[in-house]
């Protein structure tokens, strides 16, 4: 799985947790909020901490699909 693929998948996950514990706290809410400004910063700039997270824990970039010649 590429790094790409983990930060959306990591972003989702934070969310839909988020979410679930707003249901306790509305104060969870400002995690979604945090995640979703996080990611539209990052399409505009190309800087996303979750992606230097992910490389510094070894992970490299890979192939976003694989396809039926690789």
């Amino acid at each position: 799985m590429s790094i790409e693929r983990k930060v959306r998948a990591l972003a989702g996950t934070i969310i839909l947790i988020s979410l679930l514990l707003s249901l306790w706290s509305p104060w969870w809410l400002l995690l979604t909020g945090f995640v979703g400004l996080n990611l539209l910063q990052s399409s505009f700039t190309g800087f996303c901490p979750a992606e230097n997270v992910f490389r510094k824990l070894g992970q490299r970039h890979g192939p976003t699909q694989k396809t039926a010649h690789s």
